[in-house]
């Protein structure tokens, strides 16, 4: 390890690095002590319904069995397009157990989306829904010649027969017609782990820490998407690292998260929760606030997990404030910047030190930075590098280590760090370093305790007459107005001044802010509390309201789709 980690003065007391021989093991070696020590504990919870450790090793054993039945060895790719249901966990973990590697595909891609992800990681198997198979897969069903099983599911699969039946009639479970695929198996997901067709007992399989557990594709904000390999290794690195960190115990622990489990957070967030017994509340739709507020309230979870934007969507529903948030121990934030006066409001009504930022990304599995579980809490930090972990800040155009205090991309290094990027090695070799450091292409400040601080990706970078522009601290000042509900800033070309770029904000209005319907008193209001806090080559200059912010999949304010919009 690097010695010059100073951070870790910063850590809580008696925190230190992990004996690496702890991750020298397979995710399957963590799942058999759950399944014998928490037979009744209920695993999952699910719309009312709980699913028991005893039955979700049943069920994946199933589905394993299943799989092996059809000529899928280790190795071989299991693509999941499902929403957050229980059969997506069962098959996730019953793809493990049966040797394969887990790749989540978002039920929102479209079906060209579909056929290239599906493609390019030459799956063998699909699990999707019902409604997906009959208006996207059948018809690209005949590009896919690898792909030769489909099992197919419902949202509702796991639900009482009246509420399936309620469900479907009032619009709220979708459906599609299953059919025949030429040369492809097509079997139902509640046949194979319900019937005693398969066996109840896992396969064996002689698995290694080397051997891939996921095949987790990147968001493609700059090109097709690239399936990131994560190992074995890398995964229970991460999964163990964040345990300790936490200091998460076996077997007493609920957690609530809106991350979907295709993205690389939700999938750490599922393995994690299972590997220690505990109970997840699934969340099948995370901008559904009034359900989670009644899942909240129900099951009383310790943990709860979800992106910025969703947290401020709760923070918006009247009803999330009037819950009692005692039994709340933990909010944990990711994937994206949080503005700090949105922190402070979730601070305000779940109580003062219970938010913690994290950073990380899909190809390090993903957590590489947290702030402390018990100590200071940095306002806008995603706190210090965790155990285990070497990371520096280095000039993106040198590549030399920039000096304390100034901004550099994060470089990080550690066994969470993936593989590569699958059937890619020149791109692999473009991020991944000779000294085995993962550029990410974020940039961050650290300060003299090790805290970190995001002030932009590179790519989101703004050159305004040779001056960078940091478009997260933009976002951040000019959230702290009371109109800003939510903004984001992106660079056009200035048109009298080429090399040079305008600084362009997408803003929506706080429903409840009184500006009287004059968009351009606002627009002025703005710009003058922009001046007052910002250099003049930082203030926006041209505004555009916006009625909804467009989101990706995982409630991520989408800049790729504002620069499209930016540049009509």
């Amino acid at each position: 390890m690097n010695q010059e980690r100073f951070w870790t003065k910063s850590y809580d007391e008696g925190l230190e690095d992990l004996d690496p021989a702890r991750w020298e093991v397979c995710y399957t070696d963590l799942l058999e002590p759950v399944f014998r020590d928490f037979p009744d504990k209920t695993a999952l919870y699910f719309m009312g319904v709980e699913v028991s450790y005893k039955d979700l090793n049943r069920y994946s054993s199933r589905f394993a069995n299943m799989l092996r039945s059809f000529g899928l060895e280790k190795g071989d790719v299991v693509g999941i397009n499902l929403p957050n249901i229980p059969e997506y966990v069962i098959a996730a973990l019953g793809a493990y157990r049966a040797g394969c590697v887990v790749s989540g595909v978002s039920p929102l891609l479209s079906a060209e989306e579909m056929a290239y992800q599906l493609k390019d990681s030459d799956a063998r198997c699909l699990v999707t829904l019902d409604a997906i198979f009959a208006g996207r897969l059948a018809g690209i069903a005949d590009q896919l010649p690898g792909l030769k099983v489909v099992t197919t599911a419902s949202v509702g699969g796991f639900l009482p027969g009246i509420k399936r039946f309620l469900g479907k009639l009032l619009g709220k479970i979708p459906k599609g017609k299953v059919t025949e695929l030429a040369g492809k198996t097509v079997n139902d997901f509640t046949r194979v782990i319900r019937s005693d067709t398969y066996s109840t007992r896992a396969p064996e399989v002689d698995l290694t820490p080397d051997d891939l557990s996921c095949l987790q594709y990147t968001g493609g904000t700059t090109g097709d998407p690239k399936g990131a390999m994560l190992s074995h290794r890398n995964l229970v690195c991460d999964i163990l690292l964040i345990q300790h960190w936490f200091g998460w115990e076996r077997g007493v622990g609920t957690i609530l998260s809106g991350f979907p489990f295709f993205h690389i957070a939700g999938l750490q967030i599922m393995v994690n929760s299972i590997s220690l017994g505990w109970s997840l509340i699934l969340i099948p739709n995370p901008r559904d606030t009034d359900h989670i507020c009644g899942e909240l309230e129900k099951y009383k979870p310790e943990v709860m997990v979800n992106v910025p934007s969703l947290y401020q969507l709760l923070v918006a529903d009247p009803k999330f404030r009037t819950l009692d948030h005692t039994n709340l121990k933990t909010c944990i934030s990711a994937a994206a910047a949080y503005p700090e006066e949105s922190q402070k409001e979730l601070g305000n009504i779940v109580g003062k030190g219970k938010l913690l930022e994290g950073y990380g990304m899909t190809e390090t599995s993903p957590i590489t930075t947290f702030n402390p579980s018990n100590g200071p809490k940095k306002l806008g930090s995603i706190g210090l590098p965790i155990t285990n972990t070497d990371l520096k800040l280095v000039d993106p155009g040198t590549g030399k280590t920039v000096d304390r205090g100034l901004p550099g991309e994060i470089c990080v290094k550690g066994d969470m760090v993936m593989v590569g990027y699958h059937n890619k090695p020149e791109q692999t070799a473009q991020v991944i370093d000779a000294d085995g450091y993962m550029h990410t292409g974020d940039v961050a400040v650290q300060d003299d305790a090790g805290y970190l601080r995001i002030v932009d990706r590179t790519k989101d970078m703004i050159i305004v007459g040779g001056f960078k522009v940091f478009s997260k601290k933009v976002e951040d000042i000019m959230t702290g107005h009371p109109a800003v509900d939510m903004m984001a800033i992106v660079g056009l070309p200035n048109p009298d001044r080429p090399g040079s770029e305008l600084v362009k904000a997408f803003i929506r209005i706080t429903p409840e802010y009184d500006y009287g319907g004059d968009k351009d008193a606002l627009k002025k209001e703005l710009t003058d509390f922009a001046r007052e806090k910002l250099a003049p080559y930082e203030v926006p200059k041209i505004i555009e309201w916006l009625e909804e912010m467009p989101l990706t999949t995982v409630g991520k304010i989408d800049k790729k789709v504002l620069r499209a919009m930016a540049s009509k």
